[in-house]
């Protein structure tokens, strides 16, 4: 028998999902904070927190995808929850990327500089956050123009940041191996904040389509 419950139910499991992936983006860059607040060599145990936030974040987008498959109605576009879940998955796997050049040459990481990036980076999910949560909430597009504008304003900041970390690494006391490590580091929290950034921009366009 057809169950209108069942399928409200449904609905609402794709808000869920796709919440609880915006949450491990947040917790992937808490985690990459933390990590930059240590003095020293980057911490195994750190390093494994944000394997395992990817992997838990991996999971949930396949079962946003399982979902897909087996619900007849969803609440927005199948291409575009499809969308939005690839664009919060691609946070935490970029997060996970730059840890992963944290430790190839931890000593020499100008931290504090690093942190302005960081700092930036943590600004922007907490604005997808906070768009994704809003989702369930109807297509008031008034809601999430704040959030929107803040998110566009931390990567605005993030780019002055870049270039000026690039400056001080070209005028800095590092050899030709620690500029190419540092610049490609530099470069990955950009992409994560250009990857927050996307995952806005998607939130943003349904929330127009719908409205």
């Amino acid at each position: 028998m057809f169950s209108v419950k069942k399928l409200l139910g449904r609905e609402e499991k794709f808000y869920d999902l796709l919440e609880q992936s915006a949450e491990e983006a947040r917790v992937s860059t808490s985690l990459l904070t933390r990590i930059l607040g240590h003095d020293g060599s980057t911490q195994a145990s750190s390093i494994h927190e944000i394997i395992q936030t990817r992997r838990k974040d991996k999971l949930i987008t396949q079962q946003i995808t399982e979902e897909l498959c087996r619900t007849f109605v969803t609440p927005l576009e199948r291409e575009d929850i499809e969308a939005l879940s690839l664009a919060l998955y691609r946070i935490p796997k970029t997060v996970e990327k730059i840890v992963e050049r944290l430790t190839i040459c931890p000593a020499r990481v100008p931290r504090e500089s690093l942190q302005r990036q960081v700092q930036l980076l943590e600004q922007a999910v907490d604005c997808v956050v906070a768009m994704v949560k809003q989702l369930r909430n109807g297509t008031q597009v008034d809601r999430i123009q704040d959030n929107h504008s803040k998110l566009q304003f931390a990567e605005g900041e993030a780019d002055k940041v870049m270039l000026s970390l690039v400056k001080e690494l070209y005028n800095g006391p590092y050899d030709a191996k620690e500029v190419l490590i540092l610049t490609e580091l530099y470069d990955l929290v950009e992409t994560a904040i250009d990857r927050a950034r996307d995952a806005g921009q998607v939130v943003f366009m349904i929330m127009l389509k719908y409205s």
